[in-house]
């Protein structure tokens, strides 16, 4: 037990300079993530959207779900929760009551994640996850609002290192999510013909410029494919390595933020980049935050001296807006249970999170009992990595929004009202507002979905019709130009396929 414990420790202990970096990355994301869903309040999240509630709750809600978004089907409302969430998002940036700030910002998410499952991606989850464990991490320790109000500690009590089981947790989290991609990864295309990231990069709905230019290279891309694969299922393992740790983790933290760059470069991902990359910020091993801290941050160090305190004085000197107090007058458990008693509740969730991806993929592990999956939903810590897995989506398109006008034109939505064409745009990836509508479109086309169909259509409709009183539709048809991506730069004739059509007449 004793060479168990020194191992756990090795291996499973951060910086919280590192956590706090982190920490501000993470509320930095979602004030962004926010900023681009609120320009859709109605659209994703009112009933005069393309989801309203009764169709939420009849196709894709669970009893065990909670959403506070999903109690009023007015874009305002939504607007009250968005502002709720930012002022939430701006105290964890700042570190000011870091503990209920993380609390009100993961319940907030989570809410905003159930109410529209439709837009949501792999990065959603990550960053849930993300905000679950920070729950029961001390991210709040430096660069922030709640340190400089700190009582000091003496030097031989400051070390910056912090072990415990959510650290443990944060860690092995991060390596769940590409050792469980990789595993889902089971096709040929991935492992023997190397042919994955050449359909990734046929998808003209999500092609970048930089995907362009590797493009026409077969072998550079059956190269990338198998390095893309093995870097998933191996370089996880490397974070369990106890010695020489501090050189194991700078080579994760690395090898992933140039990995994940390469993926903004290539693809159209949204923010799925960015919330890779801030989860493995809190893997900085010590060394590099010691220099981090002396040269680049000296200023917003947690002593209180500096910069850093001059600005949070300055802002403790305005009435406030909001005060928190939490004060209980009798605990209902002894303070030295409290920890165990956090530490159990972790392992036991991490555990469950472990079995929960290993039995998703092809391993011999036992399924979980869909009586216990009610754990995983009530909380959310239900995950799924299969991006481009276990094969690559390959009914590649685009959308003409066929739009009949009064004096019967025929008009393209898409093209801002342009004349009906078929041809395929010079860019397609330019023709989706942000990432959630390409998500969403991408879901349309699934034959199970096909109940969200309608209330798009009628959706882009009425919208259309407000926008433009003088050239009024009262026909609409969502077309999608079905082009699949063949092998070997074989490229298919467009196929015209009418998903769905609605009319406007007046009565």
């Amino acid at each position: 037990m004793k060479y168990l414990e020194l191992y756990l420790r090795k291996v499973f202990t951060i910086d919280l300079r590192a956590l706090a970096i982190m920490r501000i990355w993470v509320a930095g994301i979602l004030l962004t993530d926010l900023a681009i869903r609120a320009t859709d309040l109605e659209a994703h999240y009112a009933n005069m959207g393309v989801l309203p509630l009764h169709v939420l709750h009849q196709h894709l809600w669970l009893p065990h779900f909670f959403s506070l978004h999903s109690l009023s089907g007015l874009w305002q409302f939504q607007l009250i929760l968005f502002l709720l969430a930012a002022l939430s998002a701006a105290c964890l940036l700042l570190g000011y009551k870091t503990r209920v700030a993380t609390v009100v910002s993961w319940l907030l998410l989570l809410s905003l994640q159930n109410r529209n499952p439709l837009i949501a991606q792999g990065g959603d989850d990550l960053l849930r996850m993300l905000l679950f464990w920070a729950m029961f991490l001390p991210w709040g320790r430096y660069y922030s609002y709640d340190a400089l109000h700190a009582p000091k500690k003496p030097p031989l009590q400051s070390s910056t290192n912090y072990f415990s089981a959510a650290t443990a947790a944060y860690i092995l989290q991060i390596g769940l999510v590409y050792f469980s991609t990789a595993l889902l990864k089971n096709s040929p295309e991935w492992h023997t013909d190397g042919t994955a990231l050449y359909y990734a990069l046929s998808l003209d709905q999500i092609l970048m410029p930089g995907g362009r230019l590797i493009y026409p290279y077969p072998e550079l891309l059956r190269a990338l494919t198998l390095t893309t694969y093995y870097t998933e299922l191996l370089l996880p393992f490397l974070l369990l390595i106890p010695f020489y740790n501090n050189f194991f983790r700078m080579v994760v933290v690395v090898v992933l933020i140039g990995f994940h760059i390469g993926i903004s470069l290539t693809l159209f991902v949204g923010l799925f980049y960015l919330i890779n990359i801030a989860s493995v910020a809190g893997l900085l091993p010590k060394p590099v935050m010691d220099w981090t801290d002396r040269r680049l941050l000296a200023s917003f160090r947690r002593p209180y001296s500096g910069h850093f305190k001059q600005v949070f004085q300055a802002l403790r000197k305005q009435p406030s807006l909001i005060s928190i107090h939490v004060r209980l007058r009798k605990s209902l458990l002894p303070q030295s249970l409290l920890a165990p008693l956090r530490d159990g509740f972790v392992t036991v969730t991490l555990l469950y999170c472990i079995w929960w991806n290993l039995s998703s993929t092809h391993l011999p592990v036992p399924p979980i009992p869909e009586e216990s999956k009610w754990f995983a939903y009530l909380l959310r810590i239900n995950q799924h990595w299969s991006m481009f897995s276990p094969t690559v989506f390959k009914d590649d398109g685009w959308y003409v929004l066929e739009g009949r006008t009064t004096k019967g034109k025929l008009i393209d939505l898409n093209q801002q009202g342009k004349e009906v064409s078929h041809a395929k745009p010079a860019s397609v990836v330019a023709l989706f507002k942000n990432d959630r509508w390409r998500k969403y479109s991408e879901n349309y086309l699934f034959i199970h979905n096909t109940y969200m169909r309608p209330y798009y259509c009628n959706y882009l409709v009425r919208r259309w019709n407000e926008a433009h009183p003088n050239q009024p539709i009262d026909q609409l048809e969502v077309v999608y130009m079905k082009e699949p991506s063949l092998p070997d730069y074989q490229v298919a004739i467009p196929s015209r396929e009418v998903l769905c059509a609605c009319a406007n007449r007046p009565e």
